[in-house]
Order: structure tokens, then sequence, then C-alpha cells
């Protein structure tokens, strides 16, 4: 799964399952969009939820070593951080 349509695709379907955003927020979604710290539904509780399902959903082994807090900042972070993970 490298095509980037699908990593964003199955990001956000990701995110609306995982943080309960329905499709229409998760869709709403760009680069700029803030998640840690500026959605409610984001917490702390809800990053190893996200970085398991990113894990299943798109076939990668994610290290501790390789989280960090920027990574969760926007969604373009994220998606960025998915895209280099599916690619490696």
């Amino acid at each position: 799964m490298t095509d980037n349509s699908s990593v964003d695709a199955t990001l956000r379907a990701l995110l609306a399952d995982v943080l309960g955003l329905g499709e229409a927020r998760a869709a709403a979604l760009t680069d700029d969009s803030g998640l840690f710290g500026e959605l409610p539904e984001f917490d702390s509780m809800a990053v190893a939820t996200v970085l398991t399902e990113m894990e299943d959903r798109l076939g990668v082994i994610i290290d501790d070593d390789e989280v960090d807090g920027e990574i969760f900042e926007t969604y373009g972070n994220l998606l960025a951080f998915s895209l280099r993970k599916v690619t490696d």
C-alpha cells in the first residue's frame, strides 16, 4: 500500500473510527489541522490506539524511538510519518 491517496484514506478512516470523529470531520482534516491538544478526542490514551491501528491497517511496525510529539501536532505530520513508514 504505497499509494499516497490510499494511505490518506486509511488514515482518515482510522481517525474517524478511533476518535469517533465521523467521516465528515475526518474528511475535513487538512495538512494544517491540529490533532493532539487541538481535538478533545485526541488525548494521550488515543495516541497508543492510533499507533496500534496504524500498524494493523497500514501493515507497518512503529518503534517507540520513532514516535515523538511532533508527529501528532497536525494531520499533515501524521500523514507524512505514515507515508514514510509504508515506503520504508
